[in-house]
């Protein structure tokens, strides 16, 4: 089997990527599943129903997300209805909307993808990821041996523990947040795929996304700006894990770099 896990997506042309490069990396790579990233997907700030129906329609069959969530008011409506689109899994008990999903996949084994977010240097503060991760895992794992978690998280060394915890429990462990993807794509032991961070989909002529001027000045002033998202050189960042259908163990992980302008 071989998923795509697409970074971040940012934005109207961070949307407008999935939709013209997912058709090109599905034939390229004979994929199976895609998971994205879509906290930033509206405007750069969280997400709406609307996108979400948009980003499925383009080929995506999981949606996840990180600490942007809350941005757009009509996420409830995601979070009560859509069990395809998933918010952290460490958020207090009685948050609405669920951490992890499995996914049937046709013929092929079910797909359990499942999203924590870290708690170093982030906000707002959540339950230990690391011990409501190896919990979840283990429930997961009764019901399928394939598992992708996308960690959420602003620090390397807490994205490398929670990899090295979960090596040979899961599939794959890639990180997200920061919009700078790593070049440290590895099989750990066990047979898990590891990513400390996959990169974000969207304008990367700018800062992380963003307009430079407006970042500069704030650096200069420490006063409040107005971030405007960037707009030229649009790529897709992301990876490709390849995993062993009978045992859930990655084969192989592939970093993507797609640019469409």
């Amino acid at each position: 089997m071989k998923i795509l896990f697409i970074g971040d997506i940012v934005g109207e042309s961070g949307r407008k990527a999935v939709k013209t490069l997912l058709p090109k990396l599905q034939k390229q790579h004979a994929l199976d599943f895609v998971i994205a990233n879509g906290e930033n997907a509206a405007g750069g700030n969280g997400i709406t129903p609307k996108i979400a129906t948009e980003l499925f329609s383009y080929g995506v069959d999981v949606i996840t997300s990180g600490d942007h969530l809350w941005d757009q008011k009509e996420v409830m409506e995601l979070l009560s209805n859509e069990k395809r689109f998933l918010r952290p899994l460490n958020y207090p008990a009685g948050t609405p909307g669920q951490g992890s999903f499995v996914a049937l996949n046709g013929s092929l084994p079910p797909v359990a993808v499942l999203n924590v977010q870290g708690r170093t240097f982030m906000q707002p503060p959540l339950e230990n990821p690391f011990v409501l991760a190896r919990a979840e895992v283990e429930r997961l794992r009764s019901q399928t041996k394939i598992i992708f978690v996308d960690f959420h998280a602003e620090a390397t060394s807490e994205k490398i523990a929670l990899g090295r915890m979960l090596a040979g429990e899961v599939s794959a462990v890639v990180g997200t947040h920061t919009h700078v993807q790593t070049a440290d794509e590895q099989i750990l032991r066990g047979g898990t795929a590891y990513l400390t961070d996959a990169g974000f989909t969207g304008p990367h002529d700018g800062c992380l996304g963003r307009d430079i001027e407006p970042v500069i000045k704030k650096f200069l002033t420490s006063m409040p700006q107005r971030f405007e998202l960037a707009v030229h050189r649009v790529m897709l960042h992301g990876a490709v894990i390849e995993i062993d259908n009978a045992t859930g163990k990655a084969i192989k992980i592939e970093r993507v770099k797609e640019q469409l302008t």
